[in-house]
């Protein structure tokens, strides 16, 4: 009964909300944690009471972040039941998500970045590939996931201009630099047609399987040049913070950051000011004479 409940709901969500196969997974894992739960006290969704979800979602053995992002799954999921009549209530109603340290992102140096930027072989079609990916990720704040999706059509190397798809199929155009746009002109150029060995396909970037590349594939170029680089558990979110703690360093207005990163609310950039703060602290702590 659960797994049918749980598979009917991720359809809803699907046909609904447009979610990504990443999230629907997400949920998916949630919800299959918090049913076995339920089970072990004799419960299931249709019939469990407040208390009863409260014991499965607040596990002590959870980390808080992971609590929340369960909480999340089960409101949504007991919403629906409300909505088409197969519960009369909402156990959830009254359960919050439990407060949780701020998670700020790790900083990376400009420094850092370059010593990472330049880390690629560009006389090698895989290494002009890699520049041109990380040059690109850096200069505009892109989730790899609307990084890897970019097609020839999606770059206006003329303007500057990418236009990236991102979450609940947003689109927004980000300005890219100079040195963005050059290194993606030559890859585009010099790189791609050898990858691809006169193979059509529409993707920017693509693999020596003349496909466009996966975001596996690109988290592992963004780790493989971090460690040549020197820098440590360094992802492709990663260059994503770095773009935008580095804009708001040099001045950035918060709204125009939330706009190239393409956050709804202004509330989920404004860690970057934090990340700032800290930055600041740091330097007064190390230079300050009285420190």
């Amino acid at each position: 009964m659960s797994d049918t409940l749980i598979e009917s709901f991720l359809e809803h969500l699907w046909l609904v909300g447009r979610l990504s196969h990443n999230t629907l997974q997400g949920y998916r894992r949630d919800l299959e944690k918090l049913s076995l739960r339920l089970q072990a006290r004799g419960r299931d969704w249709l019939d469990a009471e407040a208390v009863d979800v409260s014991e499965a979602v607040y596990a002590p053995q959870e980390k808080a972040s992971s609590q929340a992002r369960a909480l999340s799954a089960c409101k949504r999921l007991y919403g629906w039941l409300e909505e088409s009549g197969r519960r009369a209530d909402n156990p959830t109603q009254f359960l919050t998500a439990p407060k949780q340290a701020q998670q700020l992102p790790q900083l990376i140096s400009e420094q850092q970045i370059d010593r990472l930027l330049n880390a690629p072989d560009t006389d090698t079609p895989h290494g002009l590939r890699d520049k041109a990916l990380l040059e690109l990720i850096y200069a505009t704040g892109l989730r790899v996931s609307e990084a890897v999706k970019l097609t020839m059509r999606d770059m206006d190397l003329q303007r500057g201009v990418v236009r990236a798809l991102g979450k609940g199929n947003k689109q927004r155009d980000v300005p890219m630099g100079q040195e963005a746009v050059y290194w993606l002109e030559r890859y585009v150029a010099e790189a791609r047609p050898l990858l691809l060995k006169e193979r059509v396909c529409d993707e920017l970037f693509v693999s020596q399987k003349r496909v466009g590349i996966s975001r596996q594939l690109a988290w592992m170029v963004v780790k493989t040049y971090a460690e040549a680089a020197g820098i440590h558990h360094l992802s492709p979110h990663g260059l994503r913070h770095a773009f935008a703690t580095h804009l708001v360093n040099h001045g950035a207005d918060l709204r125009v950051v939330q706009s190239l990163l393409g956050h709804a609310d202004i509330s989920t950039t404004q860690i970057y000011t934090h990340v700032a703060n800290q930055r600041l602290k740091s330097v007064v702590a190390e230079h300050h004479s009285r420190n």
